[in-house]
């Protein structure tokens, strides 16, 4: 079983899939890390001091993965369900500043994910079907990687549209 657990940075990603990977013994890949330890970028950003992914060659770096894979890109990869998760924009923009992002950065992952940027490019990509939304605003990790864990083990249903965070938008 191939799962991408995907999202706006600071959603929680790395931390949920650590706690699942523990208590399910499931393999977790953290992409960004990936990315970085094995050079699969083609250039860096400067503007968003961020790298530019070569997804063709994550994809060939990964294989046949079977597993987790976390990350905001983890939407792009193949997989048999997909987990996105979740923050309400206010609290992920304090999220990300408190853990060193630029005021610029955060803004605009908060404006991301009031916009559902990464789910609808999920259920774009997967179809309604195989999208798993998961909201973690007021959830602890462990409330999260429980979540996840019951995609893991087939337990959950999909849905998706059940977040609506519209009114953190600013005109």
């Amino acid at each position: 079983m191939r799962i991408a657990v995907t999202g706006t940075p600071g959603t929680g990603k790395t931390t949920a899939t650590d706690a699942v990977s523990e208590d399910q013994s499931v393999p977790v890949v953290h992409l960004n890390e990936t990315i970085r330890t094995h050079g699969l970028w083609t250039e860096r950003d400067a503007d968003r001091d961020s790298l530019v992914v070569d997804l063709d060659a994550v994809r060939e770096h990964l294989g046949d993965w079977e597993g987790i894979v976390e990350s905001h890109l983890a939407h792009y990869l193949e997989a048999d369900r997909v987990v996105v998760l979740r923050c309400r924009p206010d609290r992920l923009r304090d999220r990300l500043l408190d853990r060193g992002e630029s005021e610029q950065s955060a803004t605009e992952n908060a404006e991301s994910e009031a916009l559902d940027v990464i789910l609808s490019e999920a259920v774009e990509r997967h179809g309604a079907d195989r999208v798993y939304e998961v909201e973690t605003t007021n959830r602890s990790p462990e409330a999260v990687a429980d979540a996840i864990g019951a995609v893991v083990r087939g337990e959950a249903e999909p849905g998706v549209g059940q977040v609506d965070y519209t009114e953190y938008l600013t005109v």
